[in-house]
């Protein structure tokens, strides 16, 4: 049975249900709209900034040139000319002493001179001639003298005029056998050539003896002498390419080595003797460019143009003298023969010059036509750059050994 509380009217109904509405609970588990993504987005404009950035900031231009190399046989004559002209040459020496123990087998008395070669300069313009017996003196007053007359070459206090003559000691006795060192001219004292006119030795003067000296067996003293020349031949060669200065070359052939031999001395030990040989070595070396420039002007099949050379290491060159190399000559004549490693000199200035503003294809074209290049590599960078710049300085050569 229904009662009147059980009947609602129809507007307190909706009143009722709003009510239960605003008292129902709140669900906080119910999606929400999404936010937009501003960071990250931020996030992804720094990194392509930093990209674009990096990219020109690391932005390049370089080419990578291979040098080109000829190899070519070689059966020519050249002269060369003393420190000057297209094909220069300089003279440079090694000396060295070499000793053994040996048994004696007696003595006997010499009496002896040392001697030896120095070499005479003159800063005067004019020649100056020095009569045989001229005296040569030492800082401690040794004295030497030249058994021949020589005239000495004109020059400058830049460029003295020099000769080299052979001196013996004044008196015999080995406080004589002195070290390299200078000498000046007691004939020439109180002349204005005192300061213009000297000397000085580039090796030992040897020889010098006085009074009673061992003596060994003559078969044994020749087998100890040779096999000191033997091995002073090596350490001679050895020393002689030390010495060869930096941009210059040292053919085969260009040396020759001289032996003396050198008073024996009683050893420490008794009964015993110290053979001892001298060994000097000579060689004559020319600056790299200049000799590999005479080889490549001498192939008439390279088409040379006078472009820069140097010889590789590899290059096999033997060197023959035409006559005697003398000291103090103003030119020295010879004939190479072999295989000569001829190596293309690559200017860099030269390089970007002849780049810069171009396309890669026509930078490609242009190195073409220099001889020099082998090979050539271009790198611009970033990848859309198809240009070198107009500034050559702004280019990177780099030179890849061949």
């Amino acid at each position: 049975m229904r009662t009147l509380n059980d009947i609602t009217p129809p507007s307190r109904r909706k009143e009722a249900e709003s009510s239960a509405i605003s008292r129902k609970p709140l669900d906080l588990s119910a999606p929400r709209l999404p936010k937009f993504p501003y960071a990250t987005l931020l996030a992804i404009l720094f990194v392509i900034a930093a990209s674009v950035g990096a990219l020109f900031y690391f932005s390049s231009a370089k080419v990578d040139i291979t040098p080109n190399t000829v190899s070519a046989a070689v059966q020519s004559s050249f002269t060369a000319d003393k420190s000057s002209g297209t094909l220069p040459y300089e003279i440079i020496t090694a000396q060295k002493i070499a000793s053994q123990s040996v048994k004696g087998s007696g003595t006997k008395v010499v009496t002896s001179a040392a001697s030896g070669t120095l070499t005479i300069y003159n800063t005067q313009t004019k020649a100056q001639k020095l009569i045989a017996n001229t005296r040569f003196a030492t800082q401690t007053g040794l004295i030497f003298r030249i058994r021949s007359a020589v005239t000495v070459p004109g020059g400058s206090a830049a460029k003295p005029g020099s000769i080299s003559a052979k001196v013996y000691a004044d008196q015999p006795g080995s406080p004589y056998n002195i070290a390299p060192t200078s000498f000046t001219l007691p004939g020439l004292a109180g002349t204005p050539q005192t300061s213009q006119v000297y000397a000085r030795s580039s090796a030992a003067m040897t020889g010098g003896a006085s009074g009673t000296v061992p003596v060994v067996d003559t078969a044994l003293e020749k087998e100890t002498r040779d096999a000191l020349m033997k091995a002073l031949g090596a350490d001679l060669l050895a020393s002689i390419k030390e010495q060869v200065p930096s941009g210059y070359i040292l053919v085969g052939g260009t040396s020759a080595t001289a032996f003396d031999d050198l008073a024996s001395e009683p050893s420490g030990t008794t009964g015993m003797v110290d053979v001892k040989e001298q060994g000097t070595i000579t060689a004559v070396i020319f600056p790299n460019a200049a000799l590999a420039g005479a080889i490549g002007a001498s192939l008439s099949g390279l088409g040379y143009q006078g472009e820069p050379l140097t010889l590789a290491p590899e290059s096999d060159l033997t060197l023959a003298a035409q006559g005697t190399l003398e000291p103090d000559a103003a030119t020295f004549s010879f004939t190479l023969s072999g295989t000569a490693s001829l190596v293309y000199t690559v200017d860099p200035t030269r390089i970007a010059a002849a780049v810069a503003g171009k396309t890669r294809s026509a930078a490609e074209v242009a190195l073409t036509n220099y001889p020099e290049v082998k090979r050539a590599i271009i790198i611009l960078r970033p990848l859309w750059r198809q240009a070198f710049p107009q500034d050559p300085a702004s280019i990177t050569i780099a030179v890849v050994n061949p």
